[in-house]
């Protein structure tokens, strides 16, 4: 069973990378600060550093996911639940990207998990409420703040450029870009990946009899997941880029810096402190906030479609955890 769930882990980390990666780059391709191939070279390679680097410096978010359900003491039910969570997950983010929706495999798969334990266990003791309470604290912190930041920090580059040459400051920006989209990319590899090698670590500790994960990921788990991460975002996510960079508000290269400015420092804040954040969020709502401070505003059938989009992901996910987990339960136990 661990080698379906290792396939099933892998699927999901390559799904994130697709359809969750290019949110970091989606500013500076539709500034056209960089070409969407190099954009998406840039974006690998930050997804992979993120992700090594993070892990080995601060597994924080690892443990918190590792933690967040009880499955119970039958060892080999609570290996079908984590399958059924993951593939809640998969199917989840591929009606998603199908409609280049950007929403969050991490609330994906939380919630996926979380209802596959609570079918396991037929029980709301499943649910971890310290480990909850923190997805919590991140649902908010990459919502209202980078929105908030997004506005502040575009309006303060307005104001302390205006009287300026606009081609030759947004030819700064442009080059500026570059370096706070690697920051982006950098810090989605450092948060999305140890969610993922965290569920990893907990069913490796439960097929092999309850071991207690010491907050050590092994180098060949992070390797193996910052690799797969990297080849989904080298496949693309150019539904993604057009929806979120393209479609939702027009953005110049004072803008893009902006937003990748205020979505960087939420989720560098959240990595640190071990709140599972989303990069899909924070990036998504800081373009909103710099969207804000031009006269066009933002689409909001755009936003509408998003919000819906994250709305859902939530109970859809927990309830496909829940019936697969069922279901596995039922044709194989």
């Amino acid at each position: 069973m661990i080698a379906v769930i290792t396939v099933l882990i892998l699927l999901v980390v390559l799904v994130n990378g697709w359809t969750d990666a290019p949110n970091a780059i989606a500013g500076c391709v539709s500034t056209r600060s960089m070409s969407p191939s190099s954009a998406l070279v840039l974006a690998s390679v930050c997804n992979f550093t993120g992700a090594v680097g993070m892990a080995l410096i601060s597994p924080r978010v690892a443990e918190t996911l590792y933690n967040i359900v009880d499955l119970g003491s039958d060892g080999k039910g609570a290996l079908y639940a984590i399958a059924a969570g993951l593939a809640a997950v998969i199917l989840w983010a591929t009606l998603a990207w199908r409609f280049g929706l950007p929403t969050s495999e991490s609330h994906a798969l939380i919630s996926g998990i979380t209802g596959a334990a609570i079918a396991e266990r037929m029980s709301l003791d499943a649910i971890n409420l310290k480990e909850w309470a923190l997805v919590l604290t991140g649902l908010f912190a990459t919502t209202l703040p980078p929105f908030v930041l997004g506005y502040v920090v575009n309006k303060l580059l307005c104001f302390i450029l205006r009287g300026s040459e606009r081609r030759r400051t947004m030819l700064y920006f442009s080059r500026a870009q570059k370096l706070s989209a690697a920051v982006s990319a950098l810090l989605h590899g450092a948060q999305d990946s140890q969610k993922f090698m965290g569920i990893y670590m907990l069913a490796l500790s439960l097929g092999s009899g309850g071991e207690v994960f010491d907050g050590n990921i092994p180098i060949g788990v992070v390797l193996i997941c910052a690799s797969v991460m990297t080849l989904g975002t080298a496949l693309g996510g150019a539904r993604i880029i057009k929806k979120v960079g393209c479609d939702m508000t027009d953005l110049d290269a004072a803008g893009g810096s902006a937003s990748d400015i205020a979505s960087s420092a939420v989720l560098f804040i959240c990595s640190l402190l071990g709140i599972p954040a989303s990069t899909t969020h924070s990036k998504s709502c800081a373009i909103m906030g710099t969207g804000f401070c031009k006269r066009g505003g933002v689409d909001l059938r755009i936003v509408s479609q998003m919000l819906a989009a994250w709305g859902l992901t939530f109970p859809v996910c927990a309830a496909l955890g829940f019936i697969f987990s069922l279901l596995m339960s039922a044709l194989f136990q």
